[in-house]
């Protein structure tokens, strides 16, 4: 809760209630709070634009509230800047209740949910209608395209405070699209487990006679050393030089490009963090989350790799680095993300760094390396069990930086998000907060079929909504190349000769998009077509 929305909602009678059964104590800090939010964030503003219902109340002249639905196109709620939403008010019951009470009183407050993922926000503001006929132009910007119903007239809303809401008693609820996304994937791949029946078996046959000796043809030879099951989904395997000879020298946060084979029968790599202390000089670990719904990477490495398989792979990679001036961290992990913020402990120790480490987990069994982190870094690391009652408070974590201290964080994209959003509440600039995800979130409800050309091989291939550009290429047999698969480093970046890139990376500066760069393995188009330089 900000200060804005805590001085309006907080009135002397509300503040009375309080003190008299207890809670008014831990109020009292929104008094002198500085961060006002009065204004919309980039996560409010990217919850608000995926909304399609809200609930909203205005007061009449005789005191009376007066709560109504709104309903839509998702999206039809409107950011026209962070202080101003805007809707379209379509024609209805002609019963005029609310444009009525705010011909009289102009305070409005709103809530929208996001019943799936069980998250709440208030929004209070002050509202004015405008005629369709007074302002075409501004209607015309509030039209959803293809939603023919006539508007009347648009609510413009003045935000005057918000609060994310509590998310208890939220039952979780799924739209019919919301539905169909979720269970899309689970019908292609019955879809393609019918067509390839045959070869899978054969497949399988020829696996279980002969088990591969050998994976990839990348320039680093490796072995499976060792093989440890960190936990029920999470194993660790140790790394050594196929033929004895040093392995490249590595600083915390780098990763390695793992080869695999699919069970359908391709081949394909994934990148994974390198865990183990930099420091070490013989190997190298991994440790890889077995995902049951995922894209077969992680099931064909725990179903493949064991010792003395010998994986040939790139060179080790560093995209999520420590900065190198001797400043302070503060270290976030979520899961799977520990890997590369565990290595990194491991150099700032070495380095005689201040840090400080908070990993969340839901349980303590699944947390890797949760005993080894406190056995190696002490009261330097901070768990949060969820299943404990350990939540994560990520802005009070994040608000007690100073400013030296540069924010590293890894784990699930929501945590992420949140731990960005933290800083930017708090002031924190940009450049001290690093971040490296291991699943994209580029995907979006509305993405649209695309057809992609390939000026050099001079195909045309059409890539699904649900499929990446980078993945419809590889599969048309055209060589591109990739490595974190999520828009962290670069490697799949191309030239774009015709058509206009959607981008959602984190890699290409804007100077790189400006020149035509985009990464195909995250970003889509604008428009129905792109041709590629490949």
């Amino acid at each position: 809760m900000g200060r804005a929305y805590s001085d309006i909602t907080f009135t002397p009678a509300v503040r009375d209630v309080q003190r008299r059964m207890g809670s008014r104590a831990q109020y009292e800090f929104l008094d002198d709070f500085e961060q006002r939010q009065d204004s919309l964030g980039r996560k409010e503003i990217r919850f608000v634009e995926q909304r399609d219902h809200f609930f909203q109340a205005t007061v009449n002249e005789t005191g009376w509230p007066y709560v109504q639905h709104r309903g839509g196109p998702a999206g039809f709620l409107k950011v026209i800047d962070p202080k101003t939403l805007g809707f379209a008010d379509f024609h209805g019951n002609v019963q005029y209740l609310s444009v009525g009470n705010l011909k009289k009183d102009d305070r409005i407050s709103l809530i929208l949910v996001d019943q799936a993922e069980q998250v709440r926000l208030k929004i209070i503001g002050r509202a004015r209608t405008v005629e369709a006929a007074d302002d075409p132009a501004l209607i015309e910007r509030l039209r959803m395209p293809g939603y023919r119903a006539r508007i009347e007239r648009a609510f413009i809303i003045t935000v005057e405070g918000y609060d994310w809401n509590c998310p208890q008693h939220i039952t979780p609820r799924f739209t019919e699209q919301e539905v169909g996304i979720l269970s899309a994937p689970l019908h292609a791949q019955i879809k393609r487990l019918k067509e390839q029946v045959s070869q899978l078996t054969q497949l399988q046959a020829q696996l279980q006679a002969a088990p591969p000796t050998r994976l990839g043809d990348g320039p680093l030879a490796l072995v499976i050393a060792g093989v440890r099951q960190l936990t029920p989904r999470v194993r660790a395997y140790e790394l050594r030089s196929a033929d004895g000879s040093p392995l490249p020298p590595v600083s915390a946060g780098a990763h390695l490009d793992v080869p695999m084979l699919l069970a359908e029968g391709g081949s394909t790599t994934r990148c994974y963090s390198i865990s183990s202390n930099p420091a070490l000089p013989n190997s190298y670990e991994i440790a890889v989350l077995r995902e049951e719904h995922g894209t077969g990477g992680s099931e064909a490495v725990h179903a493949d790799f064991r010792l003395g398989l010998e994986l040939n792979c790139s060179m080790p990679g560093n995209d999520f680095a420590l900065a190198d001036d001797g400043s302070p961290a503060l270290l976030i992990a979520g899961g799977i993300g520990i890997t590369p913020i565990k290595a990194m402990a491991h150099q700032l120790l070495a380095q005689g760094r201040d840090f400080e480490l908070h990993y969340a987990a839901r349980s303590r069994g699944q947390a890797p390396f949760a005993d080894q982190l406190i056995a190696d870094f002490g009261q330097r690391v901070v768990m949060h069990i969820v299943d404990d009652g350990g939540r994560m408070d990520i802005g009070e974590i994040v608000a007690g930086m100073d400013a030296t201290t540069v924010l590293y964080t890894c784990g699930p994209l929501r945590m992420i998000d949140a731990v960005r959003d933290a800083a930017a509440n708090a002031g924190i600039a940009t450049d001290r907060v690093r971040f490296e995800r291991f699943a994209s979130d580029a995907a979006r409800p509305d993405d649209q079929p695309v057809f992609v050309t390939l000026s050099r091989s001079g195909k045309v291939i059409e890539v699904p909504a649900d499929t990446s550009i980078l993945d419809a290429v590889q599969a048309a047999g055209v060589a591109a190349p990739a490595s974190c698969r999520i828009g962290n480093c670069g490697t799949c970046a191309v030239d774009v000769l015709a058509g206009t890139p959607d981008h959602r990376d984190e890699a290409l500066s804007e100077e790189e998009r400006a020149q035509g760069r985009m990464c195909i393995c995250v970003s889509r188009a604008k428009g129905p077509a792109l041709t590629l330089d490949l």
